[in-house]
This record gives structure tokens, C-alpha cells and sequence, in this order.
């Protein structure tokens, strides 16, 4: 197995199910509350390098009662074997962590018997010899949720392997309405309508001869560069602000015809840009 392998671990409260959820968004197999015990017999298993997942990350914390006594032999086992393992410890400074139990009205795992401060306290000892060897050490105190996951990816991106921005290129019909999923929306029943031309109408915007009536005019050259020139700046803006999906949905008027042929150009475009890319016609068969 060559993938990353990511312990997520510190102080409650210190924002690993952010961190987590920034793993999953980017491509890494996720899994909350992990058994420590479970790690080696997880990592024996046969999992193929299969190329839509980044890595592994796994949230490992005193919520499981093994954990303390387990990890640091388990964690020392795996590093001889040569994974490409890291441990990111997250810890904040008690106020703030005193101030977002205030907020949540969770129960700290060691607050039992004990105030919540104490509870924090305690944890924060309890976890030092862990803290001393992680890899990565991440005072939460002062970040967002936005600036955590940043950090997040900026670790992330380090690793062997990373999930590229998935893209649906999706046509479809206003008619039958506008899809609920998408991220950018173009309408493209401006440009002339082969509908309306009878040996066309009954054929699609895949059908060589429907192509050609939309791609030959002067105004859908014109339109089809602005737009590709468009989505070149925009995409690697979305790729920077770390979105794991992009839906953009072309529109005309029954989403045969037009909207076929312009998704389809814009589809082949970005494919040979080497991006990770899927197409569908909605409505093509309406």
C-alpha cells in the first residue's frame, strides 16, 4: 500500500472533525473514532491503490478508553514497515476550547466528577507524550473553519497522492428545469436552434450534421472561446479554494440539441487539459 496514512489526533474540542471532514472532502478514505487496535489488521487488508482515493485518515482520540495504553506501540509497528505515516496532533489554548464547549454543550470525555477546565486540563497532560511525537502539531486557537481546512490541505497536498477537482459537464432542458446541483449554470438558447430546421429536428446535438449547423456560426465561435477562456481562469480558482466538485450545467431550450453540442465542446476542452471529467445529457431522449 502506497497511499498516506493520517492520524488525527489532540484535545477535544480542537477541531479534528473539521480536520477529518477536510481529508474527505479532498479524496482520503475517512474514518471517526477509529480503534487503534484495528489499524494493522485495517492496513493487512488487500485495498487496491485505487486512483479516486488520496490517502487515509483516521481520528483517534481518548473517546476510546484503549487508545492511551495502545497507541505508541501500534503507531512505532507501523512506521518500521514503511508506510508513508504521519501523526498531526491539534491542541487550543483553554479559553478558547473553554469557550467552544460554552458554544456546543458537549460533554468533555474526562470532565466526569471534574469541571470542564480540569477535564481539559487533564486531557492536555495525559496526551504529552503523544503530542511529542507527532509530526505535525496545530494550535487551532485562532483559525476558522475556512483557515483550518487550508491547513488541512496544505498537509494534504504533500502526500503521494491527491484527489484532482471532479467536473460534471451536465446539458439539459429548461423545460423540464434547471438542475438543483448546479455550480455554474449557462444558457445557451441565444445561438440559432436546429429545431427549427426540419431534416434537423429530429436529430441530437451528437449527430455530426447538428454539430456542424451550431459550430459553423460566426456568433457560436465567438461565444464558445469567451466562455472556454472564462472557465481556463475560473476552474483553478475553485481547484485553489480546495472544491471537490464542479457541476456545470449547459441550458437550452429542450436540452437536445444545443446544450448537447456546447457540453460537448466544453467536455473535450477541459478532458485535454487532463482533468477528471464526466458528461451528461439529461434530457437528450426526451
Amino acid at each position: 500500500m502506497n497511499l498516506s496514512i493520517i492520524i488525527i489526533t489532540g484535545l477535544s474540542g480542537s477541531g479534528k472533525s473539521t480536520a477529518i471532514d477536510a481529508f474527505e472532502d479532498i479524496g482520503f478514505y475517512c474514518v471517526d473514532n477509529m480503534p487503534v487496535a484495528l489499524l494493522p489488521k485495517f492496513l493487512d487488508l488487500p485495498i487496491e491503490n485505487d486512483t479516486e482515493i488520496a490517502g487515509f485518515a483516521f481520528v483517534m482520540d481518548l473517546r476510546e478508553k484503549g487508545f492511551l495504553p495502545k497507541h505508541s506501540s501500534i503507531f512505532n509497528s507501523i512506521k518500521k514497515k514503511k508506510y508513508s505515516f504521519q501523526i498531526i496532533f491539534l491542541e487550543a489554548e483553554d479559553d478558547i476550547l473553554l469557550q467552544r464547549y460554552s458554544q456546543t454543550r458537549r460533554h468533555h470525555p474526562l470532565s466526569q466528577g471534574k469541571s470542564l477546565i480540569e477535564g481539559i486540563r487533564a486531557e492536555r497532560e495525559q496526551l504529552k507524550t503523544l503530542r511529542d511525537s507527532a509530526d505535525k502539531i496545530i494550535d487551532t486557537s485562532h483559525y476558522n473553519v475556512h483557515e483550518l481546512k487550508t491547513v488541512i490541505f496544505d498537509i494534504a497536498q504533500k502526500s503521494k497522492k491527491l484527489m484532482q477537482m471532479r467536473i460534471d459537464i451536465l446539458s439539459f432542458g429548461f423545460k423540464y428545469g434547471i438542475p438543483q446541483n448546479s455550480d455554474l449554470i449557462m444558457d445557451v438558447r441565444f445561438l440559432s436552434n436546429p429545431y427549427f430546421i426540419p431534416k434537423l429536428k429530429d436529430l441530437d446535438g451528437l449527430d455530426d450534421a447538428v454539430k456542424r449547423f451550431i459550430l459553423d456560426n460566426k456568433n457560436t465561435q465567438i461565444f464558445i472561446q469567451n466562455y472556454l477562456n472564462f472557465l481556463d481562469y475560473l476552474i483553478p480558482l475553485y481547484e485553489k479554494e480546495r472544491k471537490a466538485y464542479l457541476t456545470i450545467s449547459i441550458g437550452c431550450t429542450g436540452g437536445r440539441h444545443r446544450s448537447v453540442t456546447i457540453a460537448n465542446t466544453i467536455f473535450e476542452h477541459l478532458k485535454h487539459q487532463g482533468k477528471l471529467i464526466e458528461i451528461i445529457h439529461r434530457d437528450i431522449s426526451r
